[in-house]
């Protein structure tokens, strides 16, 4: 019997419709969704993963107790009790911040995740919260409650009418869009190209999308306030500021003028890396384009100064009037609003962090201090970790210092489907029903989308009967934890969503998105301001005093942005539109052809260092050294080198058959714990520091 089933692939942000065939219950293609109105039937190659994850061999099906003999499974309630038993354990010792949670970044990729687990993070009662928040978007949260009074009120690129877009530190091609859902992004940036506009990269990397451009800088890392500082200066000196409608509702304009005054295009070009003159016609490009917006991702978010590039970004787009206009940065109107019922409060630097003091932000600590409160004795140490779908060991800086502290842990619980790097060291795994296996609607996209857009996605198969899905692990542990005495009987998320999109802006039911399995285009992005601010008086800072006071720290980037030490080369990421941080190694078809875990470094450094092609080499930095072979490309500028995100599959323990045959090196056994973006806490994985040598 044939059947075809309508969903949205949930493998990373861009939302993509898929069409999936089966033939007598077994899948047999995967394709885009032609009548998708926001895909348009685009799909990336990562989409044939949901077949793979779900008859993957490796995936867990029931629980795991890690015993003497290896790994046993048990039944669901012994282990429920035996995770309950050991936090309140643990807590009842020595108290509840002994207790931490890590969640990692799939958790806003499911909804039943999504929507519970805050219940759960609550029920622990315990401060020592931390989540991937801090190793990816922070900055992005932080500069939007400076400006707009809400960490979610992100603006978002229109890139479907704008005429200049500018990427700085962003690779859309490869991650179909990050803090910018947009799925087929390709067609998209050409489509500025036809329409006449212009689409500029700045990164230190000639990237996938770089390729696609019309102008490309390469740039030095961590240099990206630099530059963003001068293109403002720019625009004072050359009197091309003209905010247009935000005038009326902008404050900070002339403090703004006087912190960027000293930074002309000539003081930073050596520290950039970019001519003065290039830096000069990029501003005036910008301020005279018809319309024009700045994205700024990953590659600036993840350094020393993350939370000033984001906030640069919006201060470039807001001076040449391209905040909340149609081709520049709009803010979206989704059918699940659930921004709107939010209000302006302090959300950082509440508390700090117990070793180090570093600050709280939206009620997590920096996963960069994780290792160090379960290593370091004391009152308030952690002594148990429940992590929720994430590898942080992969995932967060020093993972080698992190695997130590995890090795000593008194007790540890991962809500999983694998045995991987880090969930070797539970003591339980609880794995969740998954992917093909889980309704899905995306709360958290929707909100980061370039189009208001609705779409629900039924399950494709049923879960067996002894399987639990995550919103039933997450409401049972709450549950229990709160010591809630009555009986408990686990609620669907669909009821909640169904109040959330009937209290929405459209007045929308969950019937209406079943009946509608391809999904609802509500239209484009359009200007809400003031209307949408959440700062009292509904007017933007423009110059919030933390953000100019933390310029102080840029001096230093002038004078030595790249000394000569004994690790004279700057380390920076790189995405393969086939990778998802670590997810997707796991799959065979993912995984074939050219190795992709190699250290890219430019001709002339190679040349110097006497390195050859193919050789592998030797990568340390202050905190560890790993080896991979070395690729010479000329798409890198001198005295950078690049490797991917999210390998290093050798490490004993792990159960995953494919990853372990193409395991490659963990970027994050040579990033450094303790270099990371002060004002915010996000880690600054950026421009690390490190040496290269001959295997």
């Amino acid at each position: 019997m044939s059947q075809l089933h309508y969903r949205n692939c949930n493998l990373c942000e861009a939302m993509c419709g898929l069409e999936i065939k089966l033939e007598n219950g077994q899948i047999t293609s995967i394709a885009g969704d032609k009548n998708d109105p926001f895909s348009r039937g685009h799909i990336c190659p990562k989409a044939v993963a949901l077949k793979d994850i779900y008859e993957d061999p490796n995936r867990l099906k029931t629980p795991m107790k890690r015993t003497p003999q290896g790994w046993q499974a048990i039944s669901w309630p012994e282990a429920m009790d035996a995770v309950v038993e050991g936090i309140q354990s643990i807590q009842q010792k020595y108290g509840n911040n002994a207790v931490a949670l890590y969640q990692g970044n799939p958790s806003i990729h499911n909804l039943g995740t999504t929507m519970n687990s805050p219940a759960f993070a609550k029920s622990l009662r315990s401060k020592n919260l931390y989540s991937a928040t801090s190793t990816d978007q922070l900055p992005h949260h932080y500069a939007s409650w400076q400006l707009f009074g809400h960490p979610l009120l992100i603006p978002i690129p229109d890139i479907d009418h704008t005429q200049f877009m500018l990427i700085i530190g962003g690779n859309p091609i490869a991650s179909n869009g990050s803090m910018m859902t947009v799925p087929d992004v390709a067609h998209r940036l050409k489509a500025i190209q036809k329409r006449g506009g212009k689409v500029v990269v700045i990164d230190p990397r000639y990237t996938e999308t770089a390729e696609i451009a019309d102008v490309h800088h390469f740039i030095k890392p961590n240099a990206d306030v630099l530059l963003l500082l001068a293109m403002i200066q720019v625009l004072f000196a050359e009197q091309k500021v003209n905010l247009k409608q935000l005038a009326d509702f902008t404050d900070g304009v002339a403090e703004v003028q006087e912190a960027c005054a000293a930074y002309t295009p000539e003081h930073v070009a050596t520290a950039t890396g970019i001519p003065a003159e290039a830096i000069r016609q990029l501003a005036l490009d910008f301020a005279a384009a018809e319309s024009a917006v700045c994205y700024g991702r990953v590659g600036v978010s993840t350094q020393v100064y993350g939370g000033l590039c984001q906030w640069l970004i919006n201060v470039l787009n807001i001076l040449t009037g391209n905040l909340d206009r149609v081709g520049g940065a709009l803010f979206t109107k989704p059918a699940v609003d659930f921004i709107a019922r939010g209000k302006y409060e302090q959300r950082f630097a509440r508390w700090h962090s117990r070793v180090r003091g570093l600050p709280e932000a939206l009620g997590e600590l920096p996963v960069a201090a994780l290792a160090e409160e379960m290593l370091t004795p004391g009152e308030g140490q952690i002594r148990a970790l429940i992590t929720s779908c994430g590898n942080p060991v992969l995932s967060t800086p020093n993972g080698t210092q992190l695997e130590k502290a995890l090795a000593g842990l008194d007790f540890m619980v991962s809500i999983d489907i694998y045995v991987n790097e880090t969930s070797r060291h539970a003591h339980i795994i609880l794995p969740p029903a998954t992917g093909l296996e889980v309704p899905h609607y995306d709360l958290t996209f929707h909100v980061l989308a370039v189009r208001n857009t609705a779409k629900y996605s039924p399950a494709l198969f049923e879960k067996s009967p002894d399987a639990r899905h995550d919103y039933e692990i997450y409401q049972e542990l709450a549950h229990r934890l709160s010591g809630n005495p009555e009986p408990f009987q686990a609620e669907p998320p669909e009821e909640k969503l169904n109040l959330g999109l009937m209290f929405g802006p459209y007045g929308l039911s969950l019937e209406q998105l079943i009946a509608n399995p391809h999904g609802l285009d509500l239209g484009p992005l359009e200007p809400c301001l003031p209307q949408r601010l959440f700062i009292p008086g509904k007017r933007i800072p423009l110059a919030p005093a933390d953000l100019v006071k933390d310029l102080q720290r840029v001096e230093a980037l002038l004078n030595d942005i790249q000394a000569v030490t004994d690790f004279p080369f700057l380390l920076i990421g790189r995405r393969h539109l086939r990778d998802n941080n670590s997810w997707m190694h796991n799959a065979e078809r993912l995984m074939r052809g050219r190795n992709r875990c190699t250290l890219q470094m430019h001709p002339q450094d190679a040349a110097q260092l006497h390195l050859q092609d193919h050789q592998v080499v030797k990568v340390s930095s202050r905190v560890g050294e790993i080896e991979l072979p070395l690729e010479v490309s000329t798409s890198i500028m001198p005295g950078v080198v690049s490797m991917p995100h999210g390998y290093g599959h050798a490490r004993q323990g792990v159960q995953l058959d494919v990853a372990k045959q193409y395991a490659g090196a963990s970027i994050n056994d040579l990033t450094d714990e303790y270099v990371l973006d002060e004002l915010t806490g996000n880690s600054a994985f950026s421009g690390a520091k490190v040496r290269v040598t001959s295997h």
